[in-house]
C-alpha cells in the first residue's frame, strides 16, 4: 500500500463535489481546519491521516493503527481469500479499512504478523536497504549438523533469481530445531536454504521482527495493538 498524499483543495473538491473556486472561498472564509488549525493554502499537502474539517463537518479523521497477530497455521497473509481464513478476519472488532499486512507468512507458517494502515511505516519495515532482522524457530524433519551454521553464514546462491542470499545466523537449539535470523525475505527462503541439505522444514514460527517480539501471552489467532515503543523502533530504522 502507498501513502496517499495530495493537495487540500483537490481533496475537498472531490469529497464535497464542488469546484476548486468554491474551495478557495471556503478557505478565505476560515471554514477549513486541518489538524485543528485554520487552513489558508489550497495547495497544502495532506495524507490519509490528516484530520480535515469543513464548516464543522469532519471530512477525514483516520488514525494510524498498528497490531501484532499470532498467526495460526492455515491462515493466509491476505485481506481476501476464497479458500482459507485470512489474517485480517482474525482482527475482530477492528475497522479493516486501509489495513494491510507488513511482512507476510506462508499459509502453514505461524507466529508474528504485523498489520497496519500506515504505508510509510510498513515500507520502512520491509525496505531491503534497512535490513530489519527477522527471527524464526524452525523445526526440521532430519537432524541438523554444525555444517549448516557456516553455510547459512556464507549465504547461498539462488539460481532462479540469480542472487546470493545475505549472511544468515543459524543457532542449533536441538537435534531437529534451529533459530534462524534473516535480514531479507526471498521467496520461501528458509525452506530453500534447508533444502540444500535435503532437510524438509516441518514447522516455521516467526518470533520477532526487528525489536518487536511476539507477545507470548497471545494464543494463536489472538492480537493486540503495538505499544508506542514498538512502533517507534521500526520508524528509527
Amino acid at each position: 500500500m502507498v501513502s496517499k498524499r495530495g493537495r487540500l483543495d483537490q481533496f475537498i473538491a472531490r469529497t464535497l463535489q464542488i469546484s476548486k473556486k468554491a474551495v478557495r472561498n471556503l478557505l478565505i472564509d476560515n471554514k477549513v481546519l486541518v489538524n485543528g488549525v485554520l487552513a489558508k493554502s489550497p495547495d497544502l499537502q495532506i495524507d490519509e491521516f490528516t484530520h480535515v474539517e469543513c464548516n464543522g463537518v469532519v471530512l477525514r479523521q483516520y488514525e494510524k493503527q498498528y497490531f501484532m497477530l499470532n498467526k495460526p497455521d492455515g491462515v493466509v497473509s491476505a485481506t481476501i481469500d476464497e479458500q482459507h481464513p485470512t489474517a485480517l478476519s482474525l482482527l475482530t472488532g477492528i475497522d479493516h479499512d486501509m489495513l494491510h499486512i507488513a511482512g507476510r507468512l506462508d499459509l502453514h507458517s505461524t507466529g508474528l504478523l504485523l498489520v497496519t494502515n500506515d504505508a510509510k511505516w510498513s515500507a520502512a519495515l520491509m525496505a531491503p536497504q534497512n535490513k530489519v532482522a527477522k527471527q524464526y524457530i524452525v523445526t526440521l524433519a532430519n537432524p541438523i549438523g554444525d555444517d549448516y551454521i557456516e553455510a547459512f553464514a556464507q549465504g547461498m546462491y539462488f539460481e532462479y533469481e540469480g542472487i546470493t542470499t545475505l549472511p544468515a545466523q543459524l543457532t542449533i537449539l536441538s537435534s531437529h530445531q534451529a533459530k534462524v535470523v534473516l535480514r531479507e525475505g526471498k521467496y520461501h527462503q528458509i525452506k530453500r536454504m534447508f533444502g540444500r541439505f535435503r532437510n524438509p522444514v516441518v514447522a516455521l514460527h516467526r518470533v520477532s521482527i526487528g525489536e518487536i517480539v511476539l507477545d507470548n501471552t497471545l494464543l494463536p489467532g489472538q492480537f493486540r495493538s503495538l505499544t508506542k515503543a514498538e512502533v517507534d523502533c521500526i520508524i528509527q530504522h
